[in-house]
C-alpha cells in the first residue's frame, strides 16, 4: 500500500482532517456516505476512482469502502480541484504520492507552483471586485432614499463613449 507508511495522525497534519468539525468515521463509508461527508456526488467519487487518484479498499461485494485515509486524501483532492487544478496536475500529484517519500521535494514544487496560479486568480478577481463595488457605489450615489434614481445614473457617458468608439474587427 503506497500510503502504509503514513499514520492517519500524519495525513491529517499534511492534509487537514476529512471534516473539522466532526470525528473520524468510526468505521469505512459507503459511497453514498463519503460523498455526503465530502459534500460531492457518487458519480465524482466513482470518477476519481476510474482516474486514479486512489486506490479504494472494497467490500466483499465489490462495493467501495473509504476510511479515514481515503476521506482526508480525498478531501485534499477536492480542495485541489477546487482551486482549479486540473485532473492531470491531480494525477500527477497522486502518482508522486505513491512513489514515496523521496518525492516530497517535487510535490512541494507542484504545490507551490499550484499556488501561486490560485494566488494570481485570486488578485484578478480582488480587481473585479473592487470594479463590482465601485459601480454599486455609484449606483448608491446616484439613488435616492426609496431606490428610485435622484439623477441621472452615471452609465450614460460610458454608453455614449462605447456608441463614439470605432466598432472592433474580430480577427
Amino acid at each position: 500500500d503506497w500510503s502504509s507508511d503514513v499514520c492517519s495522525s500524519d495525513l491529517s497534519k499534511a492534509y487537514g482532517s476529512v471534516m473539522p468539525d466532526h470525528p473520524p468515521p468510526a468505521h469505512p463509508l459507503t459511497i453514498q456516505e463519503a460523498a455526503a461527508l465530502l459534500g460531492v456526488s457518487p458519480h465524482t467519487l466513482r470518477y476519481y476512482d476510474r482516474e486514479g487518484l486512489l486506490d479504494v479498499p472494497r467490500a466483499s461485494g465489490g462495493e467501495r469502502r473509504y476510511s479515514e485515509r481515503e476521506l482526508t486524501l480525498l478531501r485534499f483532492l477536492l480542495h485541489l480541484r477546487g482551486t482549479g487544478m486540473g485532473m492531470a496536475g491531480l494525477r500527477a500529484y497522486m502518482a508522486l504520492v505513491r512513489e514515496g517519500e523521496h518525492t516530497a521535494p517535487e510535490r512541494r514544487a507542484l504545490l507551490v507552483a499550484h499556488e501561486q496560479e490560485v494566488e494570481a486568480r485570486l488578485l484578478d478577481l480582488q480587481a473585479d471586485l473592487s470594479a463590482i463595488r465601485a459601480k454599486i457605489a455609484r449606483y448608491d450615489a446616484h439613488l435616492g432614499c426609496d431606490g428610485t434614481p435622484a439623477r441621472p445614473v452615471l452609465d450614460g457617458p460610458v454608453l455614449a463613449a462605447q456608441r463614439a468608439a470605432p466598432p472592433e474587427v474580430n480577427a
